[in-house]
């Protein structure tokens, strides 16, 4: 099993050293992208994977740096020759947001469709996930759901297994006993991490009220100090600090420091593309930095 970090920064506002919210799993040639944030697409072809392979969509909450390209990666991978369905979870209501996604965007699913593709809407399997346990097994794979605060959404943290290793992965939450226990023993937790130290340098020329927005922050994120205690708490092997906000200013010494006051494991901070191999116990091989060659298309 192998984590992808395709996306590393957070929030919506675009930024050149960091895209938006996403990342990928992979388990025995199959790709299951968690969160798919703006240029998803983009960034897995980068990755070296094929957009026809898709195998599964997840997405943790309906902010838009989490689902704005969630219909785009179908759509592409349609272009790009996928045939199968692509089963998609995430909170209500998966099916409306895909839905109107095609809708919007009849002009040109109606010319493709002409041309001899597959009708686009039967491309899309959307699921509701409703509430903690199991979202699916397969292929000796099991994927199971956790409710996490993120307050006003409904927001969910997953954690993808097989007898090889495990990965939790947080979305966005403030600190929660349920992401704990999502983590407890993972071999690799993926947690959104925030400096409250440089939040003045996100909100330099916002149009919202700074002091809400602040409020925000502390009701609703994980400062990277309470992801160590969350990976403290777990018993996690490796913590990725992933998320992060603000995307600039933030030096990686200084989000490992505000960690590993709480956790002695290994503290990885996460940027566009990093690898992290993973089985039962350790990491499986190098982590691969950003930048690497990218994984051979199969």
């Amino acid at each position: 099993m192998e984590l992808v970090i395709l996306g590393s920064g957070g929030g919506p506002q675009p930024n050149p050293s960091r895209s938006a919210p996403a990342m990928a799993v992979e388990h025995d040639g199959v790709v299951y992208v968690v969160d798919c944030g703006n240029g998803v697409a983009r960034q897995l072809v980068s990755a070296g994977y094929r957009l026809r392979d898709l195998g599964g969509v997840l997405l943790t909450h309906h902010h838009i740096d989490h689902n704005a390209d969630y219909g785009n990666l179908v759509a592409l991978a349609w272009t790009a020759g996928l045939v199968d369905p692509v089963p998609a979870y995430g909170p209500r209501p998966m099916s409306q947001i895909t839905d109107q996604y095609v809708a919007m965007n009849r002009i040109d699913v109606d010319h493709r469709e002409a041309l001899g593709r597959p009708k686009l809407r039967s491309l899309f399997a959307p699921q509701d996930v409703a509430g903690d346990g199991t979202v699916f097994s397969a292929d000796g794979l099991t994927v199971t759901a956790a409710a996490v605060e993120h307050p006003p959404l409904e927001a969910y943290g997953y954690r993808f297994e097989t007898e090889r290793g495990a990965i939790a992965i947080s979305g966005d939450t403030t600190y929660c006993q349920a992401m704990v226990e999502l983590a407890r023993g993972a071999d690799v937790m993926v947690h959104e991490a925030f400096s409250p130290e440089h939040l003045h340098l996100l909100t330099r020329g916002t149009n919202t009220d700074v002091g809400r927005l602040h409020q925000h922050f502390r009701q609703a994120h994980t400062t990277a100090e309470d992801a160590g205690r969350v990976a403290a708490e777990a018993g996690v092997k490796t913590l990725v600090l992933w998320h992060l906000i603000p995307t600039e200013g933030v030096t990686d010494e200084e989000w490992i420091t505000q960690a590993r006051k709480h956790f002695d494991g290994e503290v990885l901070v996460s940027s566009d593309l990093l690898r992290v191999p993973v089985r039962r116990g350790v990491l499986d091989g190098s982590v691969t930095p950003a930048g690497s060659p990218a994984k051979e298309t199969r």
